[in-house]
């Protein structure tokens, strides 16, 4: 089993690296791509070494993905919730990029294991704006609310021009995941491990966990989503009931 992580190992290690480096450092002007979907610009300066602008390009959304400002629903929101004073979001953002933020180490804690949570959140931006519209969803869940201003299916990005479906209600969230697949082997295993785990879930042992199942056509939740958004070669995944009692 491959685990990846959600911290981007190489924008940590730039920042670990410039905490431990005191007043001295070198000015830094780099690129780098994570997952072949993300794109980050790195600048430090040393006429302020502590201060790292840090520019961040997202997927290139699908149609059917609704964007706030270019970023998806409760991003800003989040950005300000996990990072607090060390982070400072840029507007506009640089060039060809979805988000610019200014991040002061000075601001980060002195304890240690504070302080490298609060680096590996940043390196974590990818997840933080990204996993903002469920986050949010699942906040007002909790609260068995809707949240306001949220249409009744909410597309979130998951790859380049691909997106995958939230129908919040007030009492449950169900979730709907098309599969694509480039390979044809690959989609004949996916198909065939999907409807295997779609039975697996069926035993008693897994009584109490959300309900999933799998189907080769849309979903009724889909109803009126644009054919090219439900262009899903091995089918769809949707877990329902997601809800907090």
């Amino acid at each position: 089993m491959i685990l990846l992580q959600s911290p981007s190992r190489f924008l940590l290690q730039i920042l670990q690296d410039r905490v431990l480096s005191g007043e001295k450092g070198i000015d830094i002007d780099c690129h780098t791509v994570e997952f072949d979907d993300v794109r980050y610009h790195i600048q430090f300066s040393m006429r302020n070494p502590k201060v790292m602008v840090l520019s961040v390009a997202l997927p290139l959304p699908p149609p059917e993905a609704i964007l706030y400002d270019g970023l998806p629903l409760g991003a800003i929101e989040a950005i300000k919730a996990a990072y607090g004073p060390v982070v400072q979001i840029l507007d506009p953002p640089k060039d060809g990029f979805d988000l610019t933020m200014k991040i002061n180490l000075t601001k980060l804690p002195l304890d240690e294991e504070q302080r490298n949570a609060i680096l590996t959140q940043i390196a974590s931006i990818r997840e933080v704006v990204l996993g903002a519209p469920l986050k949010l969803l699942l906040k007002h869940l909790a609260s068995k609310a809707v949240a306001p201003n949220v249409d009744k299916l909410v597309a979130l990005v998951h790859r380049p021009n691909e997106s995958f479906f939230l129908a919040p209600q007030a009492d449950k969230v169900t979730i709907v995941y098309p599969m694509r697949f480039q390979d044809s082997i690959d989609i004949v295993l996916a198909t065939s491990f999907l409807q295997e785990f779609v039975e697996a879930r069926r035993t008693a042992a897994l009584n109490n966990v959300p309900s999933c199942m799998w189907s080769p056509a849309p979903p009724l939740e889909l109803k009126g989503v644009s054919a090219d958004a439900l262009n899903a070669n091995a089918g769809f995944v949707t877990f329902g009931n997601l809800h907090f009692s």
